[in-house]
C-alpha cells in the first residue's frame, strides 16, 4: 500500500495563497493605522485597455509617440553637433550615407530595442516604418543596411561616440535638469563591473581569459585531475551611471577591459581595479569641476581607491564588508562603545533604523607603486534595521532585519546620515538594476553585434546612448501617465508598433518633428 503524499493538494495551495494575501493586507492596514508608509508596488495596472473606440486609441498613440519622440529629439542637437566633429575615414567616392545618419540610425536601433543587426535591417527598412521614421527624423535622408554601420564602426575612432554621449549629459547638467535629485549639491555616480559575454574561442587579442571547469575528467578514476579545465574568453566592462534617489539611473561612461591593458611584464591581464583608475581619470577630465559622490561596492574598499577619490576631490560612500580592512574594524569595535553620542534612530518607510558611526579612523596602507606606508582618515557608518513581513507560504508575521556598513569620505552626524546612507549609498543598487535592464529588457547587452573589437565597442556606446534617451523619456513629465499605464518596456513597444503601422497621418508626424522639444523631468 502506497504512502499518502505529503504535498498539499490544489485546493489547499489555493487556500494558502488566499490566506497569505489576506494576512498581507491586514499587516499593511495595521501599518497604515500607525502612520507607517509601506513600500509602493512596482507593478503596472492589471486591467483592460481604457480606450473605448479606435479614435481614442489613435489619440493615445499620437500623444505617446509625440512625447517619446520629443524626448529623443531634445538631446539630438547636442549629439549631432558632436558627431559632426568625428573624422570620417571612409573613401569619399564610395560613401552613400553621411556619418551622422549612420550613427543616429544606430542609436535609434537601440532606443526601439532591436534585438540584432538582422532584426534592425528587417524591421526598420519596412516601407511604413521607414517612411514614418524619416518624417519624425528628417536627418535620416535614407536608411542604410545595418552592415554599413558595422563597417563604419570598424574604421572610425569609436571613443568619439562616448564623448558625444558625455557632451549630451554635460548639456543637461548645465541646464540644471537634475538639481532636485542632488545630495548636498553632489552628483551621485555609481561604478560597477559586469561581464558582457563569453566565448569558447579567442576571437580577439583584447579578450580576457580564464579557466572554466567543465566536469569530471577521465583521469579522475586513476588519481588524475578531478575536473577538466577549458579556456573561456570573455569581455568585461566597468560602467559608471548617474544614480539618483528618485530611481532615475542614467548611463554615463564605460571602460571596457582589455588583455593588453594589464601588466604584461608579470603576465597579468586587466582587472576592475586597473580599469577603475582609468575610468576615474577620464571622468575627472570630462567633469573637472563637478561636485561628485562616488558610490562603490566592497571590492573598492582599499587605500589606493580612497586616496584617488580624495586626490580628485570627490566625495564617496563605499561598502565595507566584515572580512576586509581588519585594522579599521578593530578601531570601529573599540570606539563604538566609547562614542555613545554617535547614535541616531528613525523610521524610514516600514523600517526602523538605527545608525552608529565612528569618525576619524587612521587607516594605514602600503602604496602599490612606491611601497611606502601611507595614512588616510576614514569614517565608518553602520545601519541596522528591522521590519515585519508575512512569511512566504504562511500567514505568520515574522521579524526581519538587515545590516549595512559603509566607509564615508566625510564625517557623519545626525543631520546628514539619512541623506548619505539612504538617499546616496543605498541607491548604488540602481546601477545593478540598470545593467540587468540592459541585459534582459530589450537592449541586448550580452549580444556581440560584431567580432571586430572596435565595432563591438562602438555598438556598446550606441546602446548606452539609446538607453540614456529612453531613461530621460521615461522620467519626462509628458510620459508619466503612459508609463503608469504600460510600463517602461510596454511603452517602448507601444511607440515602436505605432510607428510601424499607419496609425498617425503624415502631417501629424511632421508637426511632431518640427515642434518645440523641451525635456521636463518629473
Amino acid at each position: 500500500m502506497s504512502k499518502p503524499s505529503r504535498r498539499p493538494g490544489r485546493d489547499a495551495i489555493k487556500l494558502q495563497r488566499k490566506e497569505h494575501k489576506k494576512a498581507e493586507r491586514k499587516l499593511h492596514a495595521a501599518c497604515k493605522a500607525q502612520g507607517i508608509e509601506m513600500p509602493p508596488s512596482a507593478t503596472i495596472a492589471n486591467r483592460i485597455c481604457q480606450c473605448k473606440t479606435v479614435e481614442e486609441e489613435t489619440a493615445m498613440r499620437l500623444d505617446a509617440v509625440s512625447a517619446q519622440i520629443k524626448a529623443y529629439r531634445s538631446g539630438l542637437p547636442v549629439l549631432l553637433r558632436r558627431l559632426e566633429k568625428i573624422p570620417d575615414t571612409r573613401n569619399p567616392k564610395t560613401r552613400k550615407h553621411k556619418l551622422t545618419v549612420l550613427v543616429v540610425y544606430g542609436i535609434l536601433c537601440f532606443t526601439f530595442q532591436m534585438s540584432s543587426r538582422r532584426a534592425a535591417t528587417r524591421e526598420m527598412t519596412r516601407p511604413m516604418f521607414m517612411e514614418n521614421l524619416r518624417l519624425l527624423f528628417p536627418e535620416l535622408e535614407t536608411l542604410p543596411h545595418h552592415d554599413t554601420l558595422a563597417r563604419l564602426l570598424e574604421q572610425i575612432d569609436v571613443s568619439e561616440l562616448e564623448k558625444a554621449h558625455v557632451e549630451m549629459i554635460r548639456h543637461l547638467i548645465g541646464n540644471k535638469k537634475f538639481c532636485r535629485y542632488l545630495l548636498r549639491g553632489a552628483y551621485p555616480i555609481a561604478i560597477d563591473g559586469t561581464q558582457k559575454f563569453k566565448r569558447g574561442e579567442l576571437w580577439d587579442l583584447e579578450c580576457l581569459e580564464r579557466k572554466a571547469r567543465t566536469g569530471k575528467s577521465e583521469d579522475a578514476a586513476i588519481g588524475g585531475a578531478p575536473e577538466d579545465e577549458k579556456r573561456q574568453y570573455y569581455v568585461y566592462v566597468l560602467e559608471a551611471n548617474l544614480t539618483f534617489h528618485n530611481g532615475m539611473v542614467i548611463p554615463l561612461m564605460s571602460e571596457i577591459l582589455g588583455y593588453t591593458q594589464g601588466d604584461n611584464d608579470k603576465d597579468k591581464q586587466d582587472c576592475e581595479q586597473r580599469a577603475f583608475h582609468r575610468l576615474a581619470k577620464r571622468l575627472k577630465e570630462y567633469f573637472p569641476h563637478l561636485s561628485i559622490m562616488i558610490l562603490l561596492d566592497g571590492l573598492y574598499a582599499n587605500g589606493p581607491v580612497m586616496a584617488l577619490c580624495r586626490q580628485y576631490k570627490w566625495d564617496y560612500m563605499i561598502v565595507l564588508k566584515d572580512d576586509v580592512l581588519p585594522s579599521v574594524w578593530e578601531e570601529v569595535r573599540s570606539l563604538l562603545a566609547l562614542q555613545q553620542s554617535n547614535r541616531y534612530r528613525q523610521r524610514w518607510g516600514n523600517r526602523q533604523q538605527r545608525f552608529e558611526w565612528v569618525s576619524d579612523i587612521d587607516y594605514r596602507y602600503r602604496c602599490p607603486l612606491t611601497g611606502k606606508e601611507k595614512k588616510i582618515p576614514v569614517h565608518v557608518v553602520i545601519c541596522s534595521e528591522n521590519w515585519e513581513e508575512i512569511a512566504p507560504g504562511s500567514t505568520e508575521v515574522v521579524a526581519k532585519n538587515s545590516r549595512h556598513v559603509w566607509i564615508s569620505a566625510q564625517p557623519v552626524d545626525a543631520r546628514t546620515v539619512h541623506e548619505r546612507c539612504n538617499l546616496g549609498a543605498r541607491h548604488r543598487w540602481g546601477i545593478e538594476g540598470s545593467i540587468l535592464v540592459e541585459k534582459h529588457q530589450g537592449y541586448c547587452y550580452e549580444h556581440c553585434f560584431s567580432y571586430d573589437w572596435k565595432a563591438m565597442t562602438g555598438y556598446h556606446y550606441l546602446m548606452r546612448i539609446g538607453h540614456t534617451l529612453n531613461v530621460l523619456a521615461r522620467y519626462s513629465h509628458a510620459l508619466t501617465k503612459h508609463v503608469l499605464e504600460l510600463g517602461t518596456s510596454g511603452l517602448i513597444e507601444f511607440v515602436r508598433n505605432t510607428i510601424a503601422a499607419p496609425w498617425i497621418a503624415a502631417d501629424k508626424l511632421r508637426q511632431i518633428a518640427a515642434g518645440h522639444c523641451q525635456l521636463r523631468l518629473e
